[in-house]
């Protein structure tokens, strides 16, 4: 049985994963969990299990950046089912893919509280999806995406989100948010009773534990890593 919260390595995740997608009759799975540090430089991360050819072939063309597939779940959390028509404006790409074993295949994305959002798929070699079997295992897809994603979204983003090592402190947060709201130093200073040079005091601190270079990139990084919410 799949429980994320017993898993600590995202590779054990990724092989739990793998065997819940093997007895749904998958060869293969991926997850993929695009990561906001930033609005103009977002971090991709992936980890598959599909073969070590075709994952070494995906990155050598930078398929990702024109993969269907993704940009759908990009766009849509409905689920998406490979055929033709989906990669009609990328053949070369659906045709490796097939060459690969990997010629039938499902996807979905999640995003949660956070803004950050994943996309399971899952793949196999042989048998077409029919529309009867999605039906019947609908319940079991959905719980499969959203286990991946609390699981993995969780562990990835303490890896990969650029996140301080030591945090913020709980005032440094609370002026954080206020500035946020579009109050000034001087408008935090009453509302918190302190001076306004204790409140550019906690500002700075915030600037340098989020290695950025003012207050409102600190307030957009906190926000971005889920310190805000």
């Amino acid at each position: 049985m799949l429980v994320a919260h017993e898993v600590d390595c995202e590779h054990l995740m990724l092989q739990r994963l793998g065997a819940a997608a093997l007895g749904l009759g998958f060869d293969y799975c991926a997850y993929g969990m695009r990561i906001p540090r930033s609005f103009s430089n977002p971090r991709t991360v992936m980890l598959n299990n599909y073969p070590a050819g075709w994952q070494v072939h995906y990155a050598k063309e930078n398929y990702l950046a024109v993969d269907p597939t993704v940009e759908h779940c990009r766009r849509s959390s409905q689920a998406l089912i490979w055929n033709d028509s989906v990669f009609a404006a990328t053949p070369g790409l659906w045709r490796e893919a097939q060459d690969h074993g990997l010629r039938h295949g499902w996807a979905q994305s999640s995003l949660d509280a956070f803004g950050v959002g994943g996309m399971l798929t899952l793949a196999r070699g042989h048998e077409p999806l029919s529309k009867a079997w999605l039906d019947s295992e609908e319940v079991k897809l959905r719980w499969l995406v959203c286990v991946a994603h609390q699981s993995l979204a969780r562990l990835l983003r303490r890896k990969h989100g650029a996140v301080p090592e030591g945090g913020l402190s709980e005032r440094e947060l609370e002026v954080l948010k206020w500035c946020a709201d579009g109050k000034t130093s001087g408008e935090i200073a009453s509302i918190l009773a302190v001076s306004e040079n204790t409140i550019n005091f906690h500002v700075k601190n915030s600037i340098a534990k989020l290695h950025v270079s003012n207050k409102t990139a600190a307030v957009v990084k906190a926000a971005l890593s889920g310190l805000l919410n």
